[in-house]
């Protein structure tokens, strides 16, 4: 009995401490504060368990005048504190202080040198707008400093003096124009750096040559349009970098290759037209690839990704005219698993492209505007262990018989083997008014079975074929054009013209420069016959204008009583000559030639042609023929007579003899086959170059009565 009184005892006499020692730490707490325990991490992400003062969202004006002991985390954001009074005494244990959202106009008026064990402070939101020297000398543990969205426009050289511990510094979203190297000196030990959203004119060599512990770099939102080609000299740590948001045209392939150990690269949001051959190769540690949301992204092309022996993952989404992927893009990547590349404008994915990647586990193409035929038919062929996802996003809007129809649905057999070249209408505007002296880049991509070849037309009528270089002009070999130097001489339309064996596809440009276009010459439109066969007709035609459309249409028209068959061609302003093919015999045409140009007025003229008969190209044939038997009956007597005159010489002369002078018999007698038989003649053979697709207009004038 006297042990259960003793123990009762003793409970009462531990629930009485616990109870008054509850009561003097509520008395420690601030008034309308919440004391208590939370978790939190420490700058070098290490969980614990600390006691905490939340005082976040109150209103105060003053820094609270008394705080339990062992306070470690002081939360106090979102407040009106303009000022930290020196008489305020700092619980020693304090290592991390948040006064983000406040009033805080100067650092001197915080008053943290009385702090020394601080980790972390956070600044954020005040309305700072200097750092002065040694501001913050005494915070020697000092590993966290957030100076986000104030009103920074000066740092002194030797601000961070005395942070030698410090390992994150945020300055984002404040007023800086510049990065001064000194700053870094007095924080060699920096690992991350975030000083993006400031309007900073430029980066300059060998900015960051101090910082030789950094791993993370964040150099997003500022505008940057280039940096120079040492600006990340000396980052030998550095894994990390993000060059969101800014201005670059081209990828800063020098400077990147100069990050030895860089692992991540994010060049989101920022208006590259292409990436280039060799604007990511031999960076060997690259693991992650990020080029999303860019919005004038059109192609990548051959080996722009090339020999990344660790790369892991491309992330190529959300780029509105990314239409072009090289079947040779992504060369020498063993290691890349997941290729990212919906909500593009991509009509096709090369199998060749995938072949190319042996470690390739999972691919994203959904929600982009797929033209089910050749390029794309590899998907459905079953052989290929590669994961698509999203498939059920994944749909044809090409051709008329396949649109809106699931592409994994679809059999790769009722797809075509080949097929013609598709220029995505992304690739560039169809208007452009350009500024005199300016440059501009014209970047024309196509897919097709077999692969289409690239060339341009001026509004002169001049082909331009990739790698022509000029003192205007320079065409890349991916198809695309440069113009330099502009003056109101290359105004006009410019095409685009992408052909192979199956047929073409055109795009065309108008450039104004200056608002305006150079004036026609307003030159007759001529067209001649120049051949008349019984089933074809070979004419040309010349136009006095240098600026023409370039798709020029002719029509023949058939005038019989109840009989009218049209058909058109559409061909390229360089083309001056076409065939017409499969013509009725003793049929008159009436061919016009139809120029419009880019003026209000089109320039057309017609005339009238009558095919040849059928009996004179059945006479033409036979007597061709009768020719050919007689040519070679000739050829085979002729045969017929050295055989025999070889057989007499040789009973009268030995080996030796009857071999030298055959020898010299024959020579004297050789002649060649096209003595005998003349070379065919390719009349409409007129040059190497591929014309575009036609439309053929022909309709029937007169058809003799005779004629079956």
């Amino acid at each position: 009995m006297k042990d259960m009184q003793l123990k009762i005892n003793f409970l009462l006499g531990l629930v009485i401490t616990a109870v008054v020692q509850a009561v003097e730490k509520k008395a420690d707490c601030p008034e309308l504060c919440i004391c208590e325990i939370r978790p939190w991490f420490t700058p070098r992400s290490v969980y614990m368990e600390v006691p905490t003062v939340d005082c976040n969202d109150l209103g105060l004006f003053n820094f609270p005048a008394r705080l339990p002991a062992d306070t470690q985390v002081l939360l106090l954001q979102t407040n009106n504190i303009g000022k930290i009074e020196h008489s305020v005494d700092f619980p020693v244990n304090l290592t991390g202080l948040d006064l983000s959202q406040n009033n805080l106009s100067s650092v001197a008026s915080i008053n943290l040198t009385k702090i020394p064990q601080l980790l972390s402070v956070y600044l954020e939101e005040n309305k700072l707008t200097e750092l002065p020297e040694e501001c913050l000398s005494g915070l020697h543990n000092l590993q966290e400093l957030y100076i986000n969205h104030n009103m920074l426009s000066m740092i002194a050289p030797g601000a961070f003096i005395g942070l030698n511990n410090l390992l994150r510094l945020h300055l984002n979203s404040n007023g800086l124009q510049m990065i001064n190297s000194k700053w870094f000196e007095a924080i060699p030990n920096l690992e991350i750096l975030m000083i993006g959203e400031n309007p900073i004119i430029r980066i300059e060599d060998m900015n960051f040559k101090p910082l030789i512990n950094l791993r993370s770099l964040v150099l997003a939102s500022i505008n940057l349009t280039e940096i120079p080609d040492n600006a990340l000299a000396g980052l030998e740590n550095l894994e990390s970098i993000s060059f969101y948001d800014n201005r670059f045209v081209k990828v800063p392939h020098i400077a990147l290759q100069k990050v030895t150990n860089l692992k991540f690269l994010d060049l989101n949001k920022n208006p590259i037209n292409r990436i280039r051959r060799g604007d990511f190769s031999n960076m060997l540690h690259l693991k992650e690839l990020g080029i999303n949301n860019m919005p004038e992204l059109i192609s990548i092309d051959s080996l722009a990704v090339d020999n990344l022996p660790d790369l892991r993952k491309i992330e190529a989404t959300n780029n509105p005219r990314l239409s072009y992927i090289h079947p040779n893009a992504f060369y020498r990547l063993p290691k890349l698993e997941s290729l990212m590349l919906n909500s593009n404008a991509l009509s096709a994915l090369y199998r060749s492209t995938i072949e190319s990647l042996p470690n390739l586990k999972e691919v994203s193409i959904h929600s982009n505007p797929i033209r089910c035929d050749c390029v794309i038919r590899w998907i459905n062929m079953n052989k290929t262990n590669i994961r698509f996802m999203e498939p059920e996003s994944l749909f044809c809007v090409d051709p008329p018989e396949f649109q809106g129809q699931n592409v994994r649905q679809i059999h790769f057999r009722e797809m075509m083997e080949i097929c013609l070249p598709l220029i995505a209408p992304e690739s560039f505007p169809s208007t452009l008014d350009l500024k005199t002296g300016s440059h501009i880049s014209l970047h024309c991509r196509a897919t097709a079975e077999p692969e289409p070849e690239i060339y341009w037309i001026t509004p002169s009528g001049h082909k331009l074929l990739p790698n022509t270089i000029s003192d205007k002009y320079y065409i890349h070999s991916e198809g695309t054009l440069d113009i330099s130097d502009v003056t109101q001489k290359e105004s006009g339309l410019y095409t685009c013209i992408a052909t192979n064996l199956v047929g073409a596809d055109l795009k065309s440009i108008m450039i104004k420069v200056d608002g305006s276009l150079p004036q026609d010459s307003n030159g007759p439109l001529n067209i001649k016959i120049k051949d008349v066969r019984s089933n074809s007709v070979l004419v040309s035609w010349k136009a006095s204008s240098k600026i023409l459309k370039s798709s020029v249409r002719w029509t023949a028209f058939l005038k019989a009583e109840n009989s009218q068959a049209a058909q058109s061609a559409r061909v390229p302003s360089d083309i001056k000559v076409y065939n017409l093919t499969h013509l009725n015999p003793s049929t008159e045409y009436k061919i016009c030639i139809d120029i419009p140009t880019i003026y209000p007025q089109n320039k057309k003229q017609c005339v009238n042609v009558t095919t040849k008969g059928q009996d004179m190209a059945v006479k033409g044939y036979e007597k061709n023929s009768i020719i050919g038997f007689l040519a070679c009956l000739g050829a085979l007597l002729g045969i017929i007579s050295v055989v025999y005159l070889y057989s007499c010489i040789s009973r009268d002369m030995n080996y030796d003899v009857r071999h030298s002078y055959l020898k010299n018999y024959l020579k004297k007698q050789s002649f060649s086959l096209n003595e005998l038989y003349p070379p065919l003649i390719g009349l409409w053979d007129m040059g190497k170059e591929k014309s575009t697709a036609m439309e053929v207009k022909s309709t029937l004038i007169g058809v003799p009565t005779n004629m079956s």
